[in-house]
């Protein structure tokens, strides 16, 4: 089974940009989108290119604005939208798919912000987020995949030094979020197979960030132990294009 994970900062806007062909040649089974910036209509109607596939949406109540979506060749057993907490369940940032030996958790973390304003709310959220995922992890093993917002370590971003606790997805409140994940029974799936590789996921459009390689490794394929033994890859994709950020892949036995 092969998991695509891609956050294309807008669906309408990636779909000119020669992603069906992209996709196409990346052989999937499911793929989950984030930052689809759109609602639910239009999501379906832009994604109505792929008609043989399952579609499931969840759509930020504010227009223009986060969003996720999953495509899946299979039907799942059943699909949740949401963490089940009022405060976190209005801006379309979590879409779970049961399939008969995991969950398949497709999530969009929120960005602590310019100024970091919003960081409070993101250390409340990753909090909430792991007992979400303890709680379905009771019933089988999880998949977490999409744009986490943080950078893990050091490696997974060029500028580290200047960006430490200055910039929103290296902080430490952030990288201590993620720790709280990976300590709780989660495996990072590239980290774990590639521990000394440098590759990143995510490159501003500003500064020729992405001409230059100034990037971050944001997007992440997170697995429960149990599960890790199926992980036959985890890659990140750098030389697709059409977003700020590439499409990432779980390959799984």
């Amino acid at each position: 089974m092969r998991i695509i994970s891609w956050n294309v900062n807008g669906i309408r806007a990636i779909l000119k940009k020669d992603f069906k062909q992209s996709l196409e040649a990346l052989n999937y089974d499911i793929v989950c989108l984030q930052e689809t910036k759109a609602q639910d209509e239009e999501v379906k109607k832009a994604l109505s290119v792929f008609p043989d596939l399952h579609l499931y949406i969840n759509s930020a109540e504010k227009k223009g604005y986060s969003g996720t979506a999953i495509l899946s060749k299979e039907k799942p057993l059943a699909v949740s939208y949401g963490m089940g907490k009022e405060n976190h369940d209005n801006e379309g940032r979590i879409l779970c798919a049961e399939y008969e030996s995991f969950f398949l958790i497709n999530v969009y973390v929120p960005n602590s912000g310019q100024k970091l304003d919003r960081l409070p709310y993101r250390k409340k959220w990753d909090a909430d987020f792991l007992s979400y995922l303890k709680e379905k992890e009771k019933s089988k093993p999880v998949i977490v995949c999409g744009d986490l917002n943080v950078a893990h370590r050091a490696i997974d971003l060029k500028n580290d030094k200047s960006n430490y606790n200055k910039t929103a997805g290296y902080t430490q409140i952030e990288i201590d979020g993620l720790d709280n994940f990976l300590n709780n029974g989660l495996v990072d799936t590239f980290r774990a197979l590639y521990p000394d590789e440098i590759l990143y996921s995510y490159w501003s459009y500003r500064f020729k960030a992405r001409e230059r390689n100034t990037g971050w490794r944001i997007d992440y394929f997170l697995v429960s132990e149990s599960l890790f033994k199926k992980v036959k890859d985890s890659k990140i994709l750098k030389d697709y294009l059409g977003s700020d950020h590439c499409p990432i892949v779980l390959d799984l036995k």
